[in-house]
């Protein structure tokens, strides 16, 4: 052969050098993190706008607490003007009134601020688990601990995890390692509250033979079901917090998709069964069950300080079998 010929010439090849391209474009290399956990969907925050609604309600509500102040003061002057034990009588009603208002007052903030407080360890533990952040794991499991820390039926799964807790291990593994040994034992209480809420309703709406009371009776189970749950996960469950966490979980519903049914899951309960062809109104209580149930794993998920990776998350499927059994199928 003719011509001007490389000679042959040993190459190292460098395995730490990253990759290049031909136009000296340069790839970082990111090892895998596994499955990416996904906090739940919630109800996106309003911009902060002036709003004349919202001024008229807190005048007319500062004009009724006037109102009202000032009717109890006269009512306190009288009893005063008619007899002085009388007078003290009603001062002393009228004081523990009021001191049972600002307790009142007291525990809904404390609520609203102990699902705030859930809502941001969802988003540490998130952040901590997909990018295996160690300050954000190691935020999540001191706010973990103080959610968990006073309660008996966390305490085995709290003194387990302490003896690792000086362990060499990986951030996102420390908040896996608390999530099975704290919360996950959560679950099996969650699972119960679900399918007992579920069981109820479907009786309910079977036996009850106005449609008016199926809708108060349905609303009544689901919003006990959602305190039941918020309370089991570390939540402080009052009025305005409960109508807060049914918004949350109605915003997930509504943007996952969860209350749309199809046909072959509601006839897998009903449109084969012998009950669902002699009862319409069992077949009623059947969907009603399903939709509780629905939204009891949506609220399991809201209330969860740890969310749970989609391969590990229980599906609608398992509680369907719940809804036509008379006890739990898994022993406290």
């Amino acid at each position: 052969m003719t011509g001007d010929h490389r000679k042959p010439a040993a190459f190292v090849l460098d395995d730490d050098e990253k990759p290049m391209s031909r136009h000296k474009i340069e790839f970082d290399i990111h090892e895998p993190v596994g499955e990416l956990v996904v906090l739940p969907v919630v109800a996106v925050p309003r911009s902060r706008k002036f709003r004349w609604g919202f001024v008229l309600v807190s005048a007319l509500a500062a004009l009724l607490s006037l109102w009202a102040g000032l009717a109890i003061t006269t009512l306190v002057e009288d009893f005063f003007a008619r007899s002085a034990s009388l007078g003290w009588l009603a001062l002393g009603v009228a004081g523990l009134a009021g001191l049972a208002a600002l307790a009142i007052v007291i525990r809904e903030i404390w609520g609203l601020s102990r699902l705030r407080r859930i809502e941001h360890v969802q988003e540490l533990s998130a952040r901590a688990l997909n990018l295996d952040e160690a300050a954000a794991a190691a935020e999540t499991i001191a706010s973990l601990e103080g959610i968990y820390g006073g309660r008996s039926d966390t305490a085995l799964g709290l003194k387990t995890f302490h003896t690792h807790k000086n362990d060499i291990m990986d951030p996102r593994d420390r908040i896996r390692l608390f999530d099975r040994l704290v919360i996950s034992p959560l679950d099996e209480e969650s699972h119960r509250i679900i399918a007992r809420r579920a069981r109820r309703v479907t009786l309910l709406t079977t036996v009850t033979p106005a449609a008016a009371l199926d809708i108060v009776f349905v609303a009544a189970q689901n919003l006990r079901m959602l305190r039941e749950l918020a309370e089991l996960y570390g939540g402080r469950p009052s009025t305005l917090s409960t109508l807060k966490l049914a918004r949350m979980v109605v915003s997930h519903l509504a943007v996952t998709g969860g209350l749309a049914l199809s046909d072959n899951l509601i006839q897998h309960v009903v449109g084969k069964g012998l009950l669902g062809r002699l009862s319409a109104r069992f077949g009623e209580g059947a969907v009603n069950g399903i939709l509780t149930s629905r939204i009891g794993l949506a609220a399991r998920d809201v209330c969860r300080p740890v969310p749970q990776t989609e391969s590990t998350k229980e599906t609608l499927g398992t509680l369907l079998r719940e809804l036509v059994k008379l006890n739990d199928s898994r022993a406290p």
